[in-house]
């Protein structure tokens, strides 16, 4: 958000002068999706942001007049969200992660580190699709990797300390799909994987602050940052359907050394050069 503010700020939009923010938190919680989609819509919001596919989801069910950017989406098209990444149509436009594209890398990246890797814990949320869309090229990835994929059942918060229980000696590392859920409980997610002696790879930095091992995957200061351009070009007149979804240009490999050391990983010399933040 700080990223966010700063960028508009520079194109001309103060908070609290010339344009308010209302910000609202959902926690990962479905529920509160739908809810704070139409507390926006009555509120009438001149445009809503939002971050993530179920959150935007949620949004565009609530109203097809007000202009909706999400700063994050993991395949908008694949979801179903906008019609193409060119025109996407309707009443919604924004910035892609385009997650399904850099699966193959980050497995590569993992394997670096994982030496004899052969079985992958996969855990996602199942309720949100652009989860079910990561999965499922997670599965080709591994396939052309000659790895074996443990599936893990995951719809709420609650299902999380089962599922990484469940697949403890049966996977030599877990896989975390993207999602606000998975972001919202990262710090269990990280103490219950670091129990179980399993190294973990996620698309962001953000989720290994809490003992994650690895993460690959676009900049996201550098996503909200570009949110506010295209909130800027829409205050000032731009339709949101005419307005092109943009694709990440930056991309960061962070390492946690301080993780590598606790499960005994011992990270190449070759792969710390790669990385754009080493975290000790």
């Amino acid at each position: 958000m700080a990223a966010f503010t700063q960028r508009l700020n520079e194109l001309g939009w103060i908070e609290g002068r010339s344009v308010v923010i209302q910000y609202r938190w959902a926690e990962g919680r479905k529920s509160r999706y739908d809810e704070i989609a139409h507390e926006l819509v009555r509120l009438k919001a001149d445009v809503i942001v939002t971050h993530g596919t179920p959150p935007t989801e949620a949004a565009k069910q609530a109203t097809a007049i007000i202009p909706i950017v999400f700063a994050a989406a993991a395949d908008p098209v694949g979801s179903g969200l906008v019609a193409s990444l060119a025109r996407p149509g309707g009443n919604i436009t924004g910035l892609s992660l385009q997650q399904s594209d850099i699966v193959g890398k980050k497995l590569e990246l993992l394997r670096e580190v994982v030496t004899g890797l052969r079985r992958l814990a996969v855990l996602g949320n199942l309720g949100n699709p652009a989860t079910l869309l990561e999965i499922a090229e997670v599965g080709q990835a591994a396939g052309r990797l000659g790895l074996e994929i443990v599936p893990l059942e995951m719809r709420r918060a609650e299902d999380i300390a089962p599922a990484i229980a469940g697949c403890t000696g049966k996977a030599e590392a877990l896989y975390v799909a993207t999602d606000p859920l998975i972001l919202t409980n990262i710090g269990r997610i990280n103490a219950l994987a670091m129990t179980a002696r399993m190294p973990t790879i996620y698309n962001g930095k953000e989720y290994l602050a809490s003992g994650g091992l690895l993460s690959y995957g676009p900049n996201y200061s550098d996503l909200f940052r570009r949110s506010a351009e295209f909130v800027d070009k829409i205050l000032r007149g731009a339709k949101p359907g005419e307005v092109p979804v943009e694709q990440p240009v930056k991309f960061d490999l962070v390492i946690n050394l301080t993780s590598a050391k606790a499960l005994n990983l011992i990270v190449p010399p070759t792969l710390l050069a790669r990385a754009d933040e080493v975290i000790e």
